[in-house]
């Protein structure tokens, strides 16, 4: 009979539960305890249907199909919030993913067009849920009530701010953008006085950030508690449940440690933060008066967590990128310059504020036999594959400078290294052997930018070296040398392209501009002229290369 009314109507034909399989019931066994047992569920008033660990209808009577008002063949085998058009809302999948995580009943209501409130019960076990779906009686007379005097109408987020929300939260880089969201559009969209985002690392809270509170310290005490304490911000962690405090009474019934904690807020909703089907955080909104939480406004924040989820997710791993980043960068450029013999150095270097904000620009100064060599290049990029490129850079030079070759092969050396490496980054590169005590410098270029020389009487000159191209490009390129007078008092100002380079700025503009602020500052000691030259880039509101400075003065014989 199945067989025939499917094909009479073109339907699919969803497998038939597996009644043979079913357990023991009241002591029958077989095929007659199975058919009793699908008899004795057919007659329940309630509806019950199974989800297996992916949300997919196993199992479905009768009158859960009628409570629904989707046929038993369409259900199952489908996802549930899928299959029935006004489940399809986030908030419910939210709740199928927290009670199998947690692995604790959890239950919800929902509203069935136009006007009926089912009640559905879920209970979690490591390979499915078992729902229970009845009529919400109670929810449906509250709801047909007036609201009682004072009573002020749930704030609800409309959908043109969840979409404006949806796109900010997309662009937020770190996990202080993502708090800094929350609390300037979703804490006024539904009226909460207070924030505070609580994640977990190693078993213990981490208060990620928190807004709205005169006393910090109501906040931060809980940071490094660990997540077995009773408090509803890691109880909702653990889970993945939310929980609703309307007023103090009702959290302290539940958490008496509260009743020690002074508190300037008096209602509280603690909201799961689950991305990727595991829980990331908690966000947690906190009101000034007591408030009531409508089923409608609890959808509305559930479903806004899950917004917010995601943007954590993301922000977090983002802002781990970011510290190995910038801890790899600062392990590979010399922490400090030597003191060397008859010259004073400085340097800076400034990241680029977009991105992992590492690059590959480098410098160093390397001290060698009565002498000193200095180096500042630029790998393209800016990502970790740049900065350990830089690294590799700034450690074959200062091996070639060891042995003691000539800045020309020095050069030629690095150039191999780089096409040997097969990295398919190029590099700039300047490199100089100073000789303070006969007041010269030898230097060779590799496609970057000229050296500027100031002289004791305080005017500058643009250095137009000889050179060759950008290294990692042709094995067979040479690197002509050029000789430099470097008396005592004269200035070496060594940079990259981030110094002078910008949209919309010409070259040539932008270097005219460094030689007369060097004319006019260049007897200011070394570190405050270091600080004066970066400065415009430093205040910059964005800065799209990196840049670093490298200064070096010859010192009088008696210096």
């Amino acid at each position: 009979m199945r067989l025939e009314r499917a094909a009479e109507q073109s339907l699919p034909l969803a497998p038939e539960p597996d009644l043979l399989a079913a357990p023991l019931v009241g002591g029958m066994a077989g095929t007659l305890g199975s058919v009793e047992a699908a008899r004795m569920v057919s007659r329940l008033p309630y509806g019950l249907c199974s989800l297996d660990v992916h949300g997919r209808v196993g199992f479905v009577n009768a009158a859960a199909s009628d409570l629904l008002g989707v046929p038993a063949n369409r259900l199952l085998g489908a996802h549930l919030w899928a299959s029935v058009p006004w489940l399809n809302d986030p908030v419910y999948e939210d709740r199928y993913r927290a009670a199998l995580f947690s692995q604790h009943v959890t239950s919800f209501v929902a509203l069935r067009p136009p006007n009926e409130w089912l009640s559905f019960r879920l209970y979690p076990s490591t390979t499915g849920l078992s729902v229970r779906i009845s009529r919400a009686r109670a929810v449906t007379e509250m709801n047909r009530t007036a609201p009682r005097p004072g009573r002020a109408t749930a704030r609800l987020v409309t959908i043109t701010q969840v979409l404006g929300l949806a796109g900010a939260l997309t662009e937020t880089v770190g996990v202080q953008d993502v708090v800094q969201l929350v609390a300037d559009e979703v804490a006024p969209a539904v009226g909460s006085q207070g924030l505070v985002v609580l994640g977990s690392r190693a078993g213990r809270l981490r208060v990620l950030g928190h807004r709205g509170y005169r006393d910090p310290r109501v906040v931060e005490r809980y940071d490094g508690m660990p997540l077995s304490e009773p408090t509803p911000g890691s109880q909702v962690l653990r889970t993945g449940v939310p929980a609703f405090f309307e007023n103090r009474a009702d959290a302290e019934r539940l958490y008496p440690a509260l009743l020690t904690n002074p508190s300037e807020f008096s209602a509280w909703a603690y909201l799961p933060l689950i991305a990727s089907g595991r829980p990331v955080g908690t966000c947690v909104l906190s009101y000034a008066a007591a408030h009531h939480f409508a089923t409608e406004e609890r959808a509305v924040l559930t479903s806004l967590a899950g917004l917010i989820a995601q943007a954590l997710e993301r922000a977090v791993l983002y802002d781990a990128k970011h510290r190995l980043a910038h801890g790899l960068q600062e392990a590979l450029l010399p922490h400090t310059l030597p003191s060397l013999a008859g010259i004073e150095a400085a340097a800076r270097y400034l990241p680029a504020t977009q991105g992992m904000e590492i690059g590959g620009d480098f410098y160093d100064l390397v001290p060698t036999q009565g002498m000193a060599a200095a180096v500042i290049g630029d790998v393209q990029g800016h990502n970790v594959t740049a900065a350990g490129l830089m690294g590799q850079v700034r450690t074959a030079v200062r091996a070639y400078t060891a042995v003691g070759q000539a800045p020309e092969e020095v050069m030629r050396s690095t150039n191999r290294l780089l096409l040997d490496l097969g990295s398919e980054l190029f590099a700039s590169c300047l490199y100089m052997r100073l000789d303070p005590a006969h007041g010269r410098a030898v230097m060779s270029r590799a496609g970057h930018p000229p050296p500027l020389l100031r002289r004791p009487d305080g005017r500058v000159r643009v250095l137009d070296l000889a050179g060759g191209p950008l290294l990692g490009i042709d094995g067979s390129a040479a690197y002509p040398s050029t000789e430099v007078d470097l008396s005592p008092g004269s200035l070496l100002v060594l940079y990259t392209d981030g110094l002078v380079e910008s949209p919309g700025t010409d070259f040539e503009d932008a270097l005219a501009d460094l030689c007369r602020r060097l004319t006019e500052l260049g007897d200011l000691p070394l570190d405050d002229l270091a600080d004066a030259l970066v400065r415009p880039g430093a205040d910059a509101e964005g800065r799209l290369d990196d840049i670093a400075v490298l200064l070096i003065r010859a010192l009088p014989a008696d210096g």
